[in-house]
């Protein structure tokens, strides 16, 4: 059966591991400032209210959310909400996440065109990320097995429906790109990190961007696979 194509292999292979080797990095990366005790012994959440007021973005909430790794900016509600974690740990680190995600914000006061426009399709991502799928191999089978015409046609909605999570993934790059240079700079403007912790501020920062290159590649690995059956299906018939 289709399914289980063995070619499917080739295409998500190295796009696997590279998410695999980027959430190694990243765990990696994280721990290791995470034991690391910044210079000026702010926490994550005492950071956070420095930068925010240095960016004149004092209206900016921020709020506490559960789990690892979890910290994020919602541009909707304009809040910062923080990991436990980082928001009580005076690492380097927390630093790094912080200010990452305060660059965020930044780019959202800016009205950022990237972010703009990740946040612009995230609706309709979440929408064909799931239904793409379904739809591409219910196609697929009514077309391969039953000679059902319209399943083909069926099969490249669902691609398409598909290529909106590969449009997202690669809106996301420069996004993220930026927020974790604005990251380095503001730290360093600010006075928050010395030299010598600058080099942990990279690494954590660096891993987290390698995992959004590394999704980019899984939907660009799937969207060619999708392709390629179909390819192969329309010369056999």
């Amino acid at each position: 059966m289709f399914f289980w194509n063995p070619t499917y292999f080739i295409f998500a292979l190295p796009a696997l591991i590279l998410a695999f080797y980027a959430q190694w990095r990243v765990k990696s990366a994280y721990n290791k400032w995470l034991r690391v005790r910044n210079t000026r012994g702010l926490t994550g959440a005492q950071a956070a209210k420095m930068l925010l007021n240095a960016n004149n973005l004092g209206h900016v909430g921020i709020e506490g959310t559960q789990g690892m790794l979890t910290d994020h900016y919602d541009p909707r509600t304009q809040t910062m909400r923080l990991s436990p974690e980082v928001a009580n740990s005076n690492s380097v680190a927390a630093l790094a996440v912080v200010a990452h995600e305060i660059g965020h914000a930044v780019q959202d006061a800016e009205a950022y065109a990237p972010l703009k426009l990740r946040t612009a399709i995230v609706p309709g991502v979440q929408v064909g990320s799931w239904l793409g799928p379904i739809l591409f191999f219910i196609g697929f089978f009514l077309a391969a097995y039953y000679r059902f015409s319209f399943g083909y046609q069926l099969a490249w909605i669902g691609v398409l429906f598909f290529a909106g999570a590969l449009v997202f993934a690669f809106a996301t790059l420069p996004v993220e790109f930026n927020a974790s240079a604005r990251a380095k700079a503001m730290l360093t403007d600010a006075g928050l990190i010395y030299t010598e912790e600058m080099s942990g501020v990279r690494s954590v920062l660096d891993a987290a961007a390698l995992t959004y290159v590394a999704a980019a590649a899984q939907a660009l690995s799937t969207l060619l696979y999708y392709v390629f059956l179909l390819g192969g299906f329309r010369r056999r018939n």
